[in-house]
């Protein structure tokens, strides 16, 4: 599964201001705040969980999901250092259905730039779609992205990280190989590799692995949550910022649609 490979690693791409569970939560704290005690939370695609870890200590009720089954034991190896309850599940969006949450939560985060893992339009449009049902009428879906209207426009190739990242007594240097599509709608690729010193044995690790995305505009992904039966409550996109967060509830129709006998 993707991010197996990088799940060991996967810190030196948290930036410092999120390395704790209660970090996470706060860079969220628009629309955190908006939780209320006991508030049930899916996390979904998790990665080490601690979003999920956080949302939990924070009073809320969480279940984390992620593809990877490696990030899943990240996720709930860090719920039980916090001596903290989170229900775990390898799971993709295709297979939320199936896990017995028709419109359960409260609120269903999907950050870290995850969306665009799901293959092309018709895949996001089916995430989306899977992530609104299992929220209950006046929930929040909540979603952040890098502007790929900026990433298309920039040179393919190399990006290495600028300094050393220090995590945990390891050092460890980023590197991107960007290799994108002649074409939107293709999928595109990006060879990620974290290169890992360990400070006390002088010894390098490379976890390495090739990612597939499918990039998406603002405007697409805006007309995908209207097609899965959500419309957008915030956002903080503007054309010039690397990432932006969206927030979208369940439409009006959904709500009256589910009154009906």
């Amino acid at each position: 599964m993707e991010y197996d490979a990088l799940a060991e690693a996967y810190e030196f791409t948290v930036p410092d201001s999120m390395l704790s569970p209660a970090g996470s939560v706060a860079a969220f704290e628009s629309v955190t705040r908006e939780l209320s005690a006991g508030a049930v939370v899916l996390d979904c695609a998790c990665g080490m969980g601690l979003l999920a870890v956080g949302l939990a200590a924070a009073g809320c009720e969480v279940c984390a999901t992620d593809g990877s089954p490696a990030m899943v034991a990240r996720t709930l190896a860090l719920a039980a250092a916090h001596g903290i309850a989170v229900d775990g599940r390898t799971c993709s969006w295709a297979q939320l259905e199936g896990q017995g949450w028709s419109q359960r939560f409260d609120a269903v985060f999907c950050v870290g730039n995850s969306l665009t893992h799901a293959s092309g339009q018709r895949g996001r449009r089916a995430a989306l779609q899977a992530m609104g049902g299992v929220l209950r009428d006046g929930g929040s879906l909540v979603l952040t992205s890098r502007n790929w209207e900026l990433q298309r426009h920039q040179s393919p190739g190399l990006q290495i990280s600028e300094r050393l990242i220090e995590r945990d007594g390891r050092s460890g240097l980023l590197i991107y190989d960007w290799l994108p599509a002649s074409s939107w709608i293709e999928g595109h690729h990006l060879d990620f590799a974290v290169v890992v010193l360990e400070t006390a044995t002088g010894t390098i690790r490379t976890y390495s692995e090739r990612l597939t995305y499918w990039p998406f505009t603002y405007d697409e992904l805006i007309g995908d949550l209207h097609h899965a039966g959500l419309s957008l409550d915030a956002t903080t996109y503007q054309p010039n910022l690397e990432r932006y967060l969206v927030s979208a509830r369940p439409t009006e129709s959904r709500a009256r649609a589910g009154d009906r006998p």
